[in-house]
């Protein structure tokens, strides 16, 4: 069974640390690149609200269902947005990527398919899991195109399954990719990576 645990996972371009609460700081000043809290179709907690967002994060960690990371930039050291594992179910060995934001200078840039590289990585090599999963908002179309983009498969969608921050209830498309897919999908990320992503900017 896999068994996901705290760990810091680095490469020269991107880092993922595990999500602290020193991290609240940082985390609201990255969402404030963009005011990212705006967006209707996503859960980037609004000023004031960043440490309850944390402190949840930090309970599924400690229920054992999540894995929340800090994704910094090594070079500078600036937090650039949050990713994390959720929805980890051991007896099956699946768990899903998710919760993923990214202030905007950060976005369009190699940052997002790095940080995927890693996550997918850990879990089909290190930890063995069979299938790994994302779930968005129907109509967040830049996340549908951003989890395609990685090589995932769309598995369907769930009719009025979760609110929004609006209290509107959306529709959740799933995507997964599973183990035996693993090798294409890293071949993959590794050639859009290998082609320039654009770098990040600095302020």
């Amino acid at each position: 069974m896999i068994r996901p645990a705290p760990l810091t996972l680095e490469c020269q371009d991107l880092r993922l640390e595990p999500l602290a609460e020193s991290h609240t700081g940082p985390l609201e000043a990255a969402a404030a690149d963009g005011e990212l809290w705006t967006i209707r179709v996503t859960s980037v907690p609004a000023p004031g609200e960043t440490a309850a967002y944390v402190t949840a994060a930090l309970e599924g960690q400690r229920q054992g269902h999540m894995l929340p990371f800090a994704v910094v930039d090594p070079a500078s050291g600036a937090v650039l947005g949050t990713t994390r594992y959720h929805d980890i179910v051991p007896a099956i060995d699946r768990l899903e990527i998710g919760y993923t934001w990214y202030a905007r200078r950060a976005q369009r840039t190699h940052v997002n398919t790095t940080a995927k590289l890693m996550l997918m990585r850990h879990a089909f090599e290190d930890l063995g899991a069979k299938v790994v999963g994302w779930r968005t908002d129907n109509f967040n179309l830049a996340s549908q195109r951003a989890i395609e983009r990685l090589g995932a498969k769309r598995d369907g969608v769930i009719r009025h399954h979760a609110l929004r921050r609006d209290a509107t209830v959306r529709d959740t498309v799933m995507y997964s990719v599973t183990a035996g897919e693993w090798p294409e999908v890293r071949a993959h990320l590794a050639h859009l990576l290998a082609r320039g992503a654009k770098p990040l900017t600095t302020h």
